[in-house]
């Protein structure tokens, strides 16, 4: 072979394996950020299992890392196809067992968990230096050796990280994603299996388990959904009627014997047909009812619909903006028999205005303002009230959008995650005073005065701090025990007496209700003894999210 010609096809070899760690660095990327969801799906808190998580494989990496020194070099293709071929397995089959784990022995997860995200750490980590060994034989230096591995390492995790949040989940839900991955993995082997075939020592082993790993995952794939459906019909105790999992969240819905209807959010209820009613009437008719108007309304969250089930009731609204930033759950309201039923259709007996957006664009803001308008230059013979949905960031809206509202009504899911506590903090709550108007009210859902007693209260010191008059109040739901609320307006316009005051000189409902009566308002003033007594003054903030920590802590301690 001439000179010019082996250059060239070393040269060629050496792309092929930096094409293989192309490839291995952006589906160990995409391996941590799959196992990293799964797992704050199933226990939440969002942010800590990211962070150990990826800190725990990187650890593995390292080891892996180490422990490659021992391969001796020869049949070191042989080794990198070996290794590529279980990086797919553990990787592919690891979200699936993890949630079967997590339903049938729950006491036993974390140890199924951490040791595939270790073993998959590991291999990652054996990799990186495996295919480098191999590429001194096509590099000229080892400078140029490691600036090829290390760089297309490097743009393959980018490249990685970009595909899993931009593709994969158009398309696939994470147990799919895992074995897409996989069969990516176990598809990289098989490449270099062909093109390194001369140098391979157990070629016809190696053709099998490739061809037999390509096989089991591409079968998985196609059973993923069933699959994933047994297990998670395992988490829980009635029957699982719908489960999707969105940018933000997993949405499940079950449906118990006696035909109740049950909504999860990342596992945790979020309503029971059988009792939400009470939530939503408390949530609402309270606020309603003592602010001096009612014609444009802001509810903040709740794309469920059920309090805009109850807003509706009052003939005297205009316009109701609901701001919530999953456009699946908007979808399920308006669209899902079950959730129909359950909201009176309130999302489609109105005019709707769908603006989906991750921002509101300046065609948006002037549509929201032309609607505005519209509802207060609308005719008393009109009936039926304006209803705009929004999927965004309810921070994004209130720092873009002009107006003022009569009523907001803040149903956010509590505060169990670092990326939902900046909906309780001191910011977001002088961003939302500043789209109430002078004598509005509000009402912030506030988690268990009992359960998480010092969160509940740190929620109401921080609406405080920012400008906010508020009072508790609270009431019991079968299905979450005792849970509070705090409802106010501007301290300049209220004092905590008047809000008080306005509430206990109710005299009878202005709409027809299932369970809410002035008098059960009334009671729902009242505390026990030292039930509001806090040995603390901070509040939240974005830096400092303590309604989070004293969350944790507090529904740890009442388990």
């Amino acid at each position: 072979m001439s000179s010019t010609a082996k250059k060239k096809t070393e040269s060629t070899e050496s792309l092929v394996l930096g094409f293989s760690m192309f490839i291995m660095g952006g589906c160990g990327l995409a391996y941590e950020y799959t196992f990293s969801r799964v797992a704050s799906d199933l226990l939440g808190n969002s942010a800590q299992q990211w962070a150990i998580i990826i800190g725990v494989m990187l650890f593995f990496m390292g080891v892996g890392a180490d422990l490659q020194k021992y391969l001796k070099e020869h049949r070191l293709i042989d080794k990198l196809i070996l290794s590529e071929i279980a990086l797919g397995l553990f990787g592919g089959f690891g979200p699936i067992t993890m949630l079967y784990a997590y339903g049938s022995f729950p006491f036993h997860y974390i140890l199924v968990q951490y040791f595939f995200i270790s073993a998959v750490g590991l291999l990652i980590g054996l990799e990186i230096p495996l295919i480098t060994r191999i590429n001194e034989a096509y590099s000229l230096n080892l400078r140029v050796n490691l600036s090829r591995i290390l760089k297309m390492d490097y743009i393959g995790s980018l490249c990685g990280a970009l595909f899993w949040i931009f593709v994969l989940p158009r398309f696939f839900t994470m147990v799919q994603t895992a074995f897409v991955l996989a069969f990516i993995t176990v598809g990289v082997a098989g490449i270099a299996l062909i093109y390194f075939r001369s140098l391979i020592h157990h070629f016809v082993p190696l053709v099998t388990l490739v061809a037999l790993g390509l096989s089991t995952l591409g079968y998985s794939f196609y059973m993923a959904q069933n699959w994933t459906s047994f297990t998670e019909q395992k988490l829980f105790r009635d029957r699982i009627i719908f489960s999707q999992t969105t940018k933000y969240q997993h949405i499940v819905l079950t449906q118990s014997t006696s035909r109740e209807i049950s909504c999860y959010i990342n596992g945790r209820l979020q309503f029971n047909s059988a009792d939400e009613y009470i939530y939503h009437e408390n949530l609402v008719h309270p606020a309603m009812m003592i602010a001096p108007r009612r014609r444009n309304i802001l509810i903040l969250g709740g794309g469920d619909g059920l309090a805009l089930r109850e807003v509706l009731k009052y003939p005297d609204v205009d316009s109701v903006t609901l701001v919530d930033i999953d456009p699946v759950m908007t979808q399920l309201a308006s669209k899902n028999p079950y959730f129909v039923q359950l909201n009176k259709n309130s999302l489609a007996s109105a005019r709707l205005t769908v603006v989906k957006n991750n921002a509101l664009a300046d065609a948006g803001v002037e549509k929201m303002r032309m609607l505005n308008q519209k509802s207060r230059n609308k005719s008393i013979a009109e009936e039926v009230a304006q209803v705009s949905i929004l999927n965004l960031d309810a921070v994004k809206f209130v720092q873009q959008i002009s107006g003022k509202y009569d009523v907001i009504i803040m149903d956010f899911p509590d505060p169990n995650a670092l990326d939902l506590a900046k909906l309780y903090a001191q910011h977001f709550y002088v961003m939302v005073s500043n789209r109430l108007s002078v004598d509005g009210v509000l009402v912030q859902q506030s988690t268990s005065p009992v359960g998480a007693r010092e969160s509940f209260l740190c929620i109401g010191r921080t609406m405080k701090s920012a400008g906010l008059m508020v009072i508790p109040y609270h009431d019991n739901i079968p299905s979450f025990g005792e849970w509070g609320w705090w409802i106010g307006g501007h301290e300049k316009h209220y004092s905590s007496d008047e809000i008080a005051k306005a509430i206990s000189n109710l005299n009878e409902m202005l709409v027809p209700t299932r369970y809410l009566t002035p008098a059960v308002i009334q009671t729902s003033l009242v505390f026990g003894k030292e039930q509001l007594y806090s040995e603390y003054n901070d509040i939240s903030t974005i830096n400092s999210a303590r309604v989070y920590d004293y969350y944790i802590k507090g529904w740890k301690n009442n388990l």
